[in-house]
Order: structure tokens, then C-alpha cells, then sequence
């Protein structure tokens, strides 16, 4: 029994289109590893000199969803992210499976980024110890990209390394 409940899950993880086992699914925030294969791993230092280049940078934090459960007539605004200057806020494009309108998303937005040229240098990240940006880093290589740079301590780095401030991010959907 336990074999056929295991066989349907992967039929299903076949079915959508993605292998479960290619992406990380929750805890999202937990320790990622020290690499990701196809990707260069980077710190803060290098993500300041990156930044400085004039490199794009792809944040992929989640946004946050309007709770269900709201009484009527209640307000909802959307908490505030904030992310490294000048990045594009491609949200919800770093979870295990991803619909069509977020995998277009993301697919959209690295190509908006990198104007096109999958050759282009382009820095994938969320927050430390955060799968999305490695599954979002995976997925670019997936995609063709040849210079993604995985910056795997995210907006922590950014803030240590850099001593910036991060700012108010607006959520792209291109």
C-alpha cells in the first residue's frame, strides 16, 4: 500500500510538469548547502562588487498573501519587504512547484533583467538560509542561464557586507 501511495506522488510531481525531488520544498527557511551546481556561489563582498557592476539582481522572497479568514469589511495592506537597491522582486518564483503565472514570472523577469541574453550575469536571492533562491537559482539553469550567481545569505549579506540600507520592494510581474 504504501508503494502505490509513493507511485501516485510521483505520477502527480510528474504530472505537474516538475520532479519533486529537482526542487526544495518547506521548511523553506531552513540551512541551505555551501553550493548549487550550474551557479556560482557568492557572498556579500562579491554581491557588493556584482551590485556595483551594474549586475542585475532577482529577489524571489514570497509575498505575502491576504489572509482567508478576515472578517468582512477589514482592511488588508500588504507587509512591506524591503530588498538590495535596484532589484526586480520576482515573488513567489522560488517554491517546489510553481504555478503557470509564476513560472512565467520568473521566466519573464529573468529575461527583462538580463535584456534577453541568457549569457548575462544575473544574482538570484531571498534571505539567508532561504531554498527559494536555490530552487529559483536551479531553475535559471534550467532555463539556459550560463551566469547565475547564487547569493545564498540573501539581504543579511547585503545589509553585513555592504553596510546599505535595503529598500521598499515593488512587486514585479512582468
Amino acid at each position: 500500500m504504501r508503494a502505490a501511495i509513493v507511485f501516485v506522488a510521483i505520477l502527480a510531481g510528474a504530472a505537474a510538469g516538475q520532479d519533486m525531488d529537482l526542487y526544495r520544498g518547506p521548511p523553506y527557511n531552513a540551512p541551505v548547502p555551501d553550493q548549487l551546481d550550474g551557479t556560482t556561489t557568492i557572498d556579500g563582498e562579491q554581491a557588493v562588487a556584482l551590485h556595483d557592476q551594474g549586475v542585475a539582481f532577482v529577489d524571489v522572497y514570497p509575498r505575502t498573501a491576504k489572509p482567508d479568514d478576515l472578517p468582512e469589511g477589514t482592511i488588508w495592506q500588504e507587509p512591506r519587504h524591503d530588498t538590495i537597491p535596484g532589484a526586480i522582486w520576482l515573488y513567489d518564483t522560488g517554491f517546489v512547484r510553481l504555478s503557470d503565472a509564476e513560472q512565467a514570472r520568473l521566466e519573464n523577469g529573468l529575461r527583462l533583467a538580463t535584456e534577453d541574453d541568457t549569457a548575462a550575469p544575473v544574482v538570484i536571492f531571498c534571505r539567508a538560509d532561504c531554498w527559494m533562491s536555490w530552487n529559483a537559482a536551479k531553475r535559471a539553469v534550467a532555463l539556459g542561464y550560463t551566469d547565475v550567481h547564487w547569493f545564498s545569505t540573501g539581504t543579511e549579506g547585503w545589509e553585513a557586507a555592504s553596510g546599505a540600507d535595503l529598500v521598499k520592494a515593488e512587486p514585479a510581474d512582468p
